[in-house]
């Protein structure tokens, strides 16, 4: 018996970047995916026991989407492999998390990628993160229906302890990055969950792909301000989408800098720019995700906060010195009261305080009598 481990992740900074060939700044969460596997079945057999979802029977040779939607990105890379002709099947599998879901925070890359460093440990094969993130990427992809770009996967794959990672996507390369030691990351969970929000998500993509064409660009990675003024004046969405993409790619380059010059005020005001841009004119936040910003960035410590991930709900993400986290952790619960009229009333917000971790990795080895049953 062994079980394998996958964390989730909090971009710093750099969002809707990844799929336009552009920078972003991930780092690997203390939260994690673990699958404990034993019970060696007969081929192309995959059994998963999830806590909090059930049960999953899944054949690796005759891909089919009778599953329920929990057990996609599972079943997703389970077929892509098979396909790649390693043998993804024979196991069986008890799945546990404690990362947030729906939160903004990665736990269907975390569960990508940990599926696939089990089939690859099973086979005796070693594949570098980049390969197994293109396989969690295409089954987010092809499988769960959402095109994402390849940042989630890349970071719960290749992270580095102790550093946050440059990703470029472009040309595919994670640079490991710390920040200063005088500060932390604080993950707030507005409490809100996306619904619905993946047509939206989708809408985002093609209108920069679109914008990209019509500039005759590969992608808005290659744009500059000056490119937008070839556009249409009746085009206002497009040029919107596109100058926070342009500006981003700036600020995330810009906020490496900063943290390799110990600026953290620099990199907070970066981060502040980015919400704003995210929130004007790229259009992916929410009034929960809008009010616990403000609440942060009014709070003792704050340098600078931001929403994190595809936006519309979950996670915001700041720059807090080290010295005073628990002063601004107070005044931030104090200060967010969201009130959500469509679902459950008041929302109470979460917040840690988060140190980059590890990538993936084998986590614990077990006696093979050990069963999961």
């Amino acid at each position: 018996m062994f079980a394998m481990r996958a964390p989730g992740r909090v971009n710093i900074i750099g969002e809707h970047t990844d799929y336009n060939d552009g920078f972003c700044l991930p780092m690997a969460l203390p939260f994690d995916t673990v699958i404990a596997v034993s019970s060696y079945l007969e081929p192309h057999r995959v059994e998963i026991r999830s806590e909090g979802f059930g049960s999953a029977r899944i054949r690796t040779d005759k891909p089919n989407h009778e599953l329920a939607e929990w057990a996609l990105p599972i079943a997703g890379v389970l077929w892509l492999l098979e396909a790649q002709g390693i043998p993804a099947g024979g196991w069986r599998g008890k799945v546990a998390s404690d990362i947030p879901a729906g939160a903004s925070l990665s736990s269907s890359a975390a569960i990508e990628v940990a599926v696939a460093k089990v089939v690859l440990h099973l086979n005796g094969i070693q594949w570098a993160p980049l390969q197994v993130a293109e396989v969690g990427q295409q089954a987010e992809t092809d499988f769960v229906g959402i095109p994402t770009g390849i940042m989630d996967q890349f970071i719960s794959a290749g992270a580095v302890n102790g550093h946050a990672g440059l990703l470029d996507c472009r040309e595919l390369t994670l640079t490991k990055t710390r920040l200063p030691d005088n500060v932390t990351i604080a993950v707030m969970d507005t409490g809100t969950r996306r619904r619905l929000v993946d047509v939206a998500y989708a809408e985002r993509r093609a209108t920069c792909e679109r914008t990209a064409a019509e500039l005759g660009l590969v992608s808005l990675r290659d744009a500059t301000m000056q490119d937008l003024a070839r556009l249409s004046a009746e085009d206002q969405v497009g040029y919107q989408r596109a100058a926070h993409v342009i500006s981003e790619n700036e600020r995330t380059l810009a906020a490496v800098g900063a943290m390799e010059a110990g600026d953290t005020a620099l990199l907070g005001t970066l981060m502040n720019q980015s919400h704003d841009s995210l929130r004007d004119q790229f259009e992916v936040s929410s009034p929960a995700l809008d009010q616990i910003v403000k609440a942060a960035r009014e709070a003792p410590g704050c340098l600078g906060a931001r929403m994190t991930g595809g936006g519309f709900a979950g996670c915001a993400v700041a720059l807090v010195a080290s010295d005073l986290v628990d002063q601004f952790r107070s005044q931030v619960l104090a200060s967010y009261n969201y009130l959500d009229l469509t679902h459950d009333g008041d929302r109470g917000a979460k917040i840690w305080f988060c140190d980059p971790q590890a990538g993936a990795s084998l986590d614990l080895l077990l006696p093979v009598a050990s069963d999961v049953k």
